[in-house]
């Protein structure tokens, strides 16, 4: 098993369509919704993926400030080993690149409601009312890095 952190335009081909071709997967074909995957805020990303003998298994993109909200923003978060731990280890690799990369002090997220609990794991709080995103339930997250940094030691 291998995590990877690349800025888009340090992606080969295959990379960015290996994580392409996992993100419709799960976003558009698993959850029955279509909508338009390529929105052009991957190209100011970094993108975190896990990947073993088998291809990349976990991903999620980090979004500098000004991207899609004020704040940095996490965002496209996939295990597809599910109940496993790999959402909470790909999610915490995600924070400290925001961190690290961003200089994030807190970070924001769109998180379908169905995975509050993965978000709320590692410390992030809802700060918004529910509402629909691309039909599906959805609430605005954040978490405070400074309380992450000293919870996650």
């Amino acid at each position: 098993m291998e995590t990877v952190i690349k800025h888009y335009n340090e992606l080969s081909a295959d990379e960015l369509y290996e994580i392409l071709k996992l993100r419709v997967n799960v976003f558009v074909v698993e959850q029955n919704c279509p909508y338009s995957e390529l929105d052009d805020k991957d190209k100011n990303a970094y993108h975190v993926y896990m990947r073993d003998e088998n291809g990349i298994f976990a991903y999620l993109r980090v979004l500098d400030r000004g991207v899609s909200y004020p704040e940095v923003a996490i965002g496209r978060v996939i295990s597809t080993r599910r109940r496993m731990g790999i959402g909470t280890l790909i999610l915490k690799q995600g924070i400290r690149v925001a961190i690290d990369k961003f200089s994030a002090d807190k970070i924001v997220i769109s998180a379908q409601l169905y995975a509050k609990g993965l978000y709320e794991g590692v410390g992030f709080v809802q700060i918004s009312d529910e509402y629909l995103e691309d039909d599906i339930p959805h609430a605005k997250m954040e978490l405070s890095c400074a309380e992450f940094i000293k919870g996650d030691k």
